[in-house]
């Protein structure tokens, strides 16, 4: 499952990353959230400059990754529960204590996930089910998930590193197989910060399955080592999805890249 999420706490977005197998939320999310901070960053700032001794014998949190407001993955200072536990109790916030009990839900549905990986794709059954989406279109997004979990994991065998090498190779599959890049794709759907495959369609997603699946078969018959041979396979099997696209839009008269996505279906449901 991608390991990138947004959570939410009372309306407010925590972005989280799963690392190290566990729960790492973005420290200016968590911050903002507590202290309603017009600029989190500015406040973390002076109190990492001001709170010496908390963060003693040296830094809970590490830099990773995560979906900025552009779209972009960007590095931002995370921590773990623990990490974020401490920052809490540095918080003079009368939100900290409900917050606790969220995060240590948020916690313990983890362990729960690690222990039965069913539950997580329960879990997310259930979300999109609240969301409105319909069960057919679930079921594809639900394999889309597990082929491209596949596919991440060959990658990380086979010498690629998360972050700037998926990124790299994800956007090889996705130009092969659409014609643009994941970004360029997102900005013709209006999208920032949301999951670009969580307002595909039908055909979209397909495509992007078969994207991807062809690029682990290819990987695992060329028996492929090291980023360079990554990328060119990453080419080769969106280039079949891509193939198959072409035909498909000869036959249909119309783009399978959309322009529409799930946020203007709901606008357009409540306007009716």
């Amino acid at each position: 499952m991608e390991t990138t999420q947004i959570a939410l706490f009372k309306g407010k977005q925590i972005r989280k990353i799963i690392y190290k197998k566990e729960w790492w939320f973005s420290i200016l999310d968590v911050v903002e959230v507590l202290t309603d901070s017009p600029q989190p960053k500015t406040y973390w700032a002076k109190m990492k400059d001001r709170e010496e001794e908390l963060f003693q014998p040296f830094p809970f949190w590490e830099q990773l990754k995560l979906p900025a407001e552009d779209g972009k993955l960007r590095e931002t200072d995370c921590a773990d529960p623990e990490g974020i536990f401490r920052i809490i109790q540095s918080i003079p916030s009368p939100k900290a204590e409900p917050f606790k009990r969220w995060l240590a839900k948020v916690g313990y549905e983890r362990v729960q996930e690690i222990e039965n990986p069913e539950l997580a794709t329960k879990r997310t059954r259930m979300l999109y089910k609240l969301k409105g989406y319909p069960d057919s279109w679930i079921e594809k997004r639900m394999r889309g998930i597990a082929i491209r979990e596949e596919l991440t994991d060959e990658w990380q065998k086979r010498g690629a590193r998360e972050g700037r090498n998926f990124e790299i190779l994800t956007a090889e599959i996705a130009k092969a197989t659409f014609g643009v890049t994941p970004s360029q794709h997102k900005k013709l759907k209006g999208l920032k910060r949301q999951n670009l495959r969580d307002h595909m369609d039908d055909f979209e997603l397909i495509f992007s399955m078969l994207g991807e699946r062809s690029t682990t078969e290819i990987h695992r018959l060329e028996k492929s080592d090291g980023v360079s041979k990554l990328k060119g396979d990453a080419k080769r099997g969106g280039k079949v999805a891509g193939i198959a696209r072409k035909q498909l839009e000869k036959e249909i008269g119309r783009s399978v890249v959309s322009k529409q996505n799930f946020l203007e279906k709901k606008i357009n449901k409540r306007l009716k």
